[in-house]
């Protein structure tokens, strides 16, 4: 968790006036610390600023709403390509025409997303850090709404979760995680809120909208007694953990492990193994890794050796039954590290830790090992959109394409839906696909991003055909389709921290 100190620095990310489709600079949890805005990023902020401001006055629309429709995302886009390069597939004439826009948005509305890394923080909160960001924001009077009232920060919990996850994107199916810590106070969801979150969402949807992670902490006091627990009542979808230990308190973090640790973890995927005879999606072990730059590894140094996928390798040859999902893709550079890992591609053709993890199936013979885009695309792409070209290339040609999964930790970074806009635009452009010999990534509903936005999630947690064509009758449906007639649109607010010298706008 970010000290008081670092808190003391940064604002709120709901602070920030100019609401942008697409983030002008890196927004982080409380995981670690914000990138201050690059020189690139100032340059794209202006840009997009300058082009929504003349074509919302030609529309006859403030900028504020034409951002919240397709024309301003595809705006957010051409001024991306304008700063970076043409790394995106959009056209001016798109920005300039809502209906081309409008018609290009209603033809992929449809497409079949699972987004299985996405979060909400429990009304019992104490996590004061992102309370207090919310208190902040009353006080400056950028919100007069929330000025003179405790914060329980409404908009990192469940009613906002389901309006950004359901209503403002294209997702389809998500699944609940969560983060466990040595004090319970601090989880942000108990196991059985999440269980609980599930059922009242499907019984209402009737159909399968959500599934749920059971956090899982090796090392704690009982803690395989509470898998046992979790299993037999909560019926998890599948368990998540944190090999650092405590993730959000990394000071009080006494239990970290390796996932190749036989005397410790090999007992518990004994039980995955058994369990997912009756219900196959226990099969799949998912792992956070990475998220580590040289600001946290100062600070924790202890926990760098369990940060990295050093101990995937062996625990998936041991274990082929299992299907290992390592969230983040093992990402390192976050905190402003985004610059080291362009400048380290560019040198040696490797990326702390992704390469590592793209190379594991080769080296261990396995087909087991999966890579998740959370927040790996997310921070990439508002900071260093080639970096994240390179990251899907690698992750593509080492693991393949039926075994990269979309996540976007939802909702840290607001609604995703520019997330997922970013991925049907994104193209590695052609210099690096003839220079390391990637695949290119393809139409936006064409079969690699279509495999990686749901089809391998669906595979991995037998997620059926019958179950998908029920998705599209089912009262979440009933309710977009009406919230879209009745003229509701994203925010375009992000949640979490940002530098302050982003505050003009």
């Amino acid at each position: 968790m970010l000290s008081p100190d670092d808190l003391e620095r940064l604002i709120p990310a709901e602070r920030l006036r100019f609401r942008s489709p697409i983030p002008t600079q890196s927004v982080s949890s409380d995981e670690f610390l914000p990138a201050t805005q690059s020189a690139k990023q100032r340059e794209f902020e202006a840009r997009i600023k300058q082009l929504g401001t003349a074509l919302a006055k030609k529309q006859g629309v403030s900028r504020r709403a034409f951002f919240q429709g397709a024309a301003g995302m595809a705006a957010a886009f051409v001024a991306m390509n304008d700063t970076f390069g043409p790394l995106y597939l959009v056209s001016r004439a798109e920005a300039q025409t809502p209906e081309m826009a409008n018609a290009r948005a209603a033809s992929l509305k449809g497409q079949f997303i699972m987004d299985m890394h996405t979060h909400f923080l429990r009304d019992d909160t104490r996590l004061e850090g992102f309370v207090r960001g919310r208190e902040a924001v009353g006080k400056a009077g950028w919100n007069p709404a929330l000025a003179g009232k405790p914060q329980t920060l409404d908009d990192l919990k469940f009613a906002n979760y389901f309006k950004e996850i359901y209503l403002d994107s294209d997702t389809k199916v998500a699944l609940i995680s969560g983060s466990g810590s040595e004090d319970p106070r601090d989880w942000f969801l108990t196991n059985e809120m999440k269980a609980e979150a599930r059922t009242n969402v499907n019984t209402k949807a009737g159909s399968k909208r959500l599934f749920s992670h059971a956090i899982f902490m090796p090392g704690m006091p009982g803690w395989l007694d509470k898998v046992e627990r979790d299993l037999e009542l909560l019926k998890p979808d599948s368990f998540k953990g944190y090999t650092v230990g405590d993730n959000t308190n990394k000071h009080l973090a006494k239990h970290p492990w390796r996932l190749d640790d036989e005397k410790l973890l090999y007992p518990f995927y004994e039980k995955l193994v058994r369990a997912s005879r009756t219900q196959p999606g226990l099969a799949n072990v998912c792992v956070h890794k990475g998220l580590f730059p040289q600001t946290t590894t100062d600070r924790f140094p202890e926990l760098l050796p369990y940060a990295d996928v050093r101990d995937v390798g062996k625990a998936a040859r041991d274990w082929p039954q299992l299907n290992f999902i390592v969230y983040h893709s093992a990402f390192r550079f976050t905190g402003g590290a985004q610059n080291t890992g362009w400048e380290q591609f560019e040198k040696t053709g490797r990326i702390d830790w992704v390469t590592d993890l793209a190379e594991i199936p080769r080296k261990f013979g396995v087909k087991n090992v999966y890579g998740d885009l959370g927040q790996i695309f997310a921070q990439s792409t508002v900071a260093e959109p080639r970096l994240c070209a390179a990251m899907l290339g690698q992750l593509i040609q080492g693991l393949g394409a039926d075994h990269v999964v979309w996540g976007t930790d939802a909702v840290w970074t607001g609604a995703p839906q520019w997330q997922i806009e970013a991925l049907r635009r994104l193209e590695i452009p052609e210099e690096m696909q003839l220079k390391y010999g990637f695949a290119p990534l393809g139409a936006a509903d064409g079969p690699v991003k279509s495999a990686i936005f749901g089809d391998n999630s669906a595979r991995l947690y037998h997620f059926t055909r019958p179950q998908r064509a029920a998705l599209a009758q089912d009262s979440v449906s009933l309710a977009k389709a009406e919230y879209d007639r009745s003229g509701g649109g994203r925010t375009n607010l992000r949640y979490g921290y940002v530098e302050p010298a982003a505050r003009v706008g």
